[in-house]
């Protein structure tokens, strides 16, 4: 990081002389908010272009647990099981996990199940904490369950399950939990600050997210599907990111625990390569686990412009992140982890407190637009 800018006001940390527009700007709102706490870092073509943080929750080494963003250690996982020729996107599911087929879901296909097209966001009855916080239970109850759609006719976000999913899946396939391929093949060889299971001599770093404010006029709670409510229907005896249950286990789809820098470096690792080295997927297993599988209306959140790569979500009207090449994840409380290969970019923005009514934070999908469109000119 020679080559970056030593940053002199609000924001602290460094950037690309390129930047300044976009400094000025996270200073204004940083000198707007005095609460605003949040963590911002991209690379471009592996190269670190912003490494910042600002305001009085977080600093430099501050882990929080960015929910669903966590989602992007499962493409990053899947990704690379693609690249070594160990698992076929276009396969059956039950070719790797023969139990999957019962009750209908023989035809479904990987990457039907990992574009939340399987019809499994949650079981009947609901699975409990337990299930869920275990590397096999959930699955083995998902694996029984007859779909609430026939797989391929819609899909609908698989919150919490594509985690379990995944994690069975990823087993099946080659003996070894997602958890123990994550830290052992890509986490612990490049450094990647951005845990699957945090470990005890980090959990002082760990910096737990602040309830977002409901605006004087008590919002506009987002409408619901019949579905929504039985898919969210979740035990209240742990919570994702508070919990230590279940940060200490790391669930795949929303417990991880990471700084913005870390998770902009899973996605460099994977897409552009960092610090010299290759990256860890080639170009087309870039394109592959990249590629729009699904867009359109989600029947779990009610929302009519939602899109999904492998695992990962595509750009729409509320996550215009990037090109229409990029893909990554948001998290419920404000986070968004994305890259884009046409420009060379991954990015991550970590937050105390996000903004009503939750999801990316409005301010990092405009930040990671523009860096790509400064960083071209």
């Amino acid at each position: 990081m020679t080559d970056l800018v030593r940053l002199t006001g609000a924001l602290q940390g460094r950037a690309d002389e390129r930047l300044a527009v976009l400094v000025a700007r996270l200073d204004d709102a940083l000198a707007d908010d005095p609460d605003l706490s949040f963590q911002v870092a991209a690379y471009r073509h592996g190269a670190p272009v912003l490494d910042a943080w600002g305001g009085p929750h977080l600093d430099e080494r501050s882990l929080t647990v960015p929910y669903s963003v966590t989602k992007n250690i499962i493409g990053v996982v899947v990704g690379l099981l693609v690249e070594r020729g160990e698992l076929d996107l276009d396969e059956r599911v039950a070719h790797y996990w023969p139990e999957f087929a019962a009750k209908g879901k023989a035809a479904v296909t990987v990457r039907q199940l990992l574009s939340h097209q399987a019809g499994l966001p949650q079981t009947s009855p609901g699975l409990t904490w337990d299930e869920l916080l275990d590397h096999h239970a959930a699955a083995a109850r998902l694996a029984e369950e007859r779909p609430f759609w026939h797989p391929g006719s819609a899909f609908g976000y698989h919150a919490i399950t594509i985690g379990n999913l995944a994690d069975e899946l990823v087993h099946r396939v080659t003996g070894r939990t997602l958890h123990e391929l994550y830290e052992h093949d890509i986490r612990g060889p490049h450094d990647i600050d951005f845990f699957l299971g945090l470990p005890a001599e980090h959990e002082d770093r760990l910096v737990p997210l602040l309830p977002m404010v409901v605006p004087p006029s008590g919002g506009n709670p987002p409408a619901a599907s019949a579905l929504g409510p039985v898919v969210f229907a979740l035990p209240d005896d742990v919570d994702l990111a508070h919990s230590p249950r279940s940060w200490r286990y790391g669930h795949p789809a929303g417990s991880g625990a990471g700084t913005a820098r870390g998770i902009a470096r899973l996605l460099a690792v994977g897409v552009t390569g960092v610090d010299g080295r290759p990256p860890l997927l080639s170009a087309d297993t870039v394109a592959q686990i990249g590629q729009q599988q699904i867009r359109g209306y989600d029947e779990v959140l009610h929302q009519s412009d939602r899109a999904h790569a492998v695992v990962f979500q595509k750009p729409s009207q509320q996550l215009a992140f990037g090109g229409p090449r990029s893909f990554g994840h948001d998290g419920a409380m404000g986070a968004l982890a994305c890259v884009d290969p046409d420009t060379g970019i991954a990015f991550a923005w970590t937050i105390a407190r996000g903004p009503w009514p939750g999801g990316a934070d409005p301010r990092a999908v405009t930040l990671a637009r523009d860096l790509g469109r400064l960083l071209s000119l």
